[in-house]
């Protein structure tokens, strides 16, 4: 038996390069739509971790308003405390002074 293989030359060679060309133009142009879509969610994802740390801020903050606000309303201390900062109040037969800040651009020097 002799071997009856048809030797297309050419044309099987530029067949096989056009199809590995439009893999390659098909592979880099579904990486070409792909990229903006990455970038996009990694900035979705780092924004989306500002949030949450934003989040647990404002959280804590809350816990710390709702501790003193549970201590104003149980603890007759606290609110004596909070009286003579805030507000100046003292026991009788004490003296209250007062300190200001010293003006913008005041040096303190004649």
């Amino acid at each position: 038996m002799k071997d009856e293989s048809v030797d297309l030359g050419i044309w099987d060679k530029l067949t096989r390069a056009v199809m590995f060309l439009l893999v390659v133009a098909i592979v880099t142009g579904i990486g070409y739509l792909c990229v903006p879509l990455i970038q996009q969610n990694e900035r979705m994802r780092q924004r989306n971790l500002e949030l949450e740390a934003s989040i647990q801020r404002e959280e804590d903050a809350a816990r710390q308003l709702k501790a003193g606000l549970d201590a104003q309303r149980s603890d007759p201390k606290a609110v004596e405390r909070l009286a003579r900062e805030k507000l100046g109040y003292a026991k009788p037969g004490e003296v209250v002074i007062r300190f200001q800040e010293p003006a913008a651009g005041a040096t303190g020097k004649p």
